[in-house]
């Protein structure tokens, strides 16, 4: 019997078994399906994370206080709050003979908040700022301006609101928050109703970074934030900007030292704050997340395994089954070799079409999750390659010939005239 015989032969041969095909093909379905999906949601996923570490700008360096280990640097120790940052370390850190690199130095402080506007209240979080935190985080205006450095210093009564802020205090009153006054209060404040504060701006939809909304914020001049709204001297954190990514180490070490100058530290030990790079944590991260988009699609593969252990158990019954049919075929002149393609060729069809259902399957699931996670807020991205799809295809096929090729084997070998008597 020609291919092309054999080929229309095991298309009636499992289209006489449909409910058995169909049994068998969902396995196979279910594990490419599978395949397709973790790997979707692992680039997904590492595409979120990455992209969050990013929109903080590129060439950034951060100093936080505490000296920092393997997990980071700490913000308290045993519930002490480590106040090693202040404001003389940001002047120090501005001067262009002491961190030439530095192309723009930003000093901040946070915490959470009640703005009210009218008869509207919203709890939100803030961050007390420097004009200079435009030149060193990447954002546009939506409307108006962020503050200037002359009203930063002047401690004006001014705000701009993150644009998840703005909806939920002016959405649908036809308002534009823009000259508005909101009242701010803590529960540091010391006036009762809150700090008043005219909005000046709007930024533009940032989206979410590290699973905080980066724009249900208010952003107000440090000394109003550090003072006024959490009564502190000290500051948060300590954001620079560096001129070029080769100028990264040296900013580092020039930071280290003046820090170190600054807080009187003689020894590495002693050192109270700690200075990291926003690329070294996409490098920790992309490898990181590598690692556990390769673990979780090798726990995908183990589900084709399963699917294909299903076949070797479907096509060893259907041999058995067909013991008499395969004998009165070799009676008639169908050689081993004819016998054993036909059965090859019935696992490698189940497995491929259980392969191209199972990426159709997969594919579909994979972008509802994508519609769901932009839905929630997060900047997911659809990313179904076509290597994962001819991976899926080729272990789908891989998985029936292996797992096919002992039954065809044993089908082959069966003796015509001891088949044509098994009953």
């Amino acid at each position: 019997m020609d291919f092309i015989g054999t080929i229309k032969l095991v298309f009636r041969t499992l289209l006489a078994r449909k409910g058995r095909s169909f049994l068998t093909i969902l396995g196979i379905v279910i594990g490419v399906a599978g395949v397709i999906i973790i790997i979707a949601l692992g680039a997904g996923a590492q595409s979120l994370i990455l992209g969050q570490v990013t929109k903080l700008g590129s060439n950034l360096l951060s100093v936080a206080p505490g000296g920092g280990n393997e997990k980071g640097p700490p913000s308290t120790i045993f519930g002490i709050t480590v106040t090693t940052l202040v404001n003389s370390d940001v002047d120090s850190l501005r001067s262009k003979t002491q961190v030439p690199h530095a192309s723009a130095v930003n000093a901040m402080v946070r915490g959470t908040a009640t703005a009210v506007w009218q008869n509207k209240n919203v709890d939100t979080n803030f961050i007390g700022t420097e004009s200079s935190y435009s030149d060193v985080i990447s954002f546009t205006m939506q409307e108006g301006q962020f503050f200037n450095q002359s009203e930063e210093r002047g401690s004006a009564n001014i705000a701009v609101l993150g644009s998840t802020v703005a909806d939920e205090l002016f959405g649908g009153t036809g308002v534009d928050p823009v000259g508005q006054v909101i009242k701010v209060k803590s529960s540091s404040n010391t006036e009762a109703g809150g700090i008043p504060l005219r909005v000046i701006g709007v930024i533009t939809p940032r989206g979410s970074s590290f699973f905080q909304d980066n724009d249900d914020q208010i952003f107000l001049p440090l000394v109003i934030g550090q003072q006024q709204l959490l009564g502190i001297h000290y500051l948060e954190a300590i954001n620079i900007k560096v001129d070029s990514s080769s100028n990264i180490d040296q900013t580092i070490s020039d930071v280290t030292r003046v820090l170190k100058q600054n807080h009187h530290i003689q020894s590495n030990s002693d050192i109270d704050f700690t200075v990291y790079n926003v690329a070294d944590a996409i490098s920790v991260l992309s490898t990181i997340t590598n690692a556990l988009r390769l673990f979780l699609t090798a726990m995908a593969a183990i589900a084709l395994v399963v699917g294909g252990i299903g076949i070797l158990n479907i096509m060893l019954a259907t041999v058995a089954e067909r013991t008499r049919e395969i004998g009165l075929r070799k009676a008639v002149g169908a050689t081993n070799g004819a016998v054993m393609r036909q059965f090859l060729l019935e696992a490698g069809t189940l497995t491929f079409l259980g392969g191209i259902a199972g990426i159709i399957i997969g594919t579909a699931i994979s972008y509802l999750i994508t519609l769901l996670m932009h839905y929630l807020g997060y900047d997911w991205a659809f990313m179904v390659s076509i290597s994962s799809i001819l991976l899926a295809v080729g272990v789908s096929i891989l998985t029936g010939v292996i797992f096919g090729l002992y039954p065809a084997l044993k089908a082959s070998r069966l003796n015509p005239i001891e088949a044509l008597r098994y009953e």
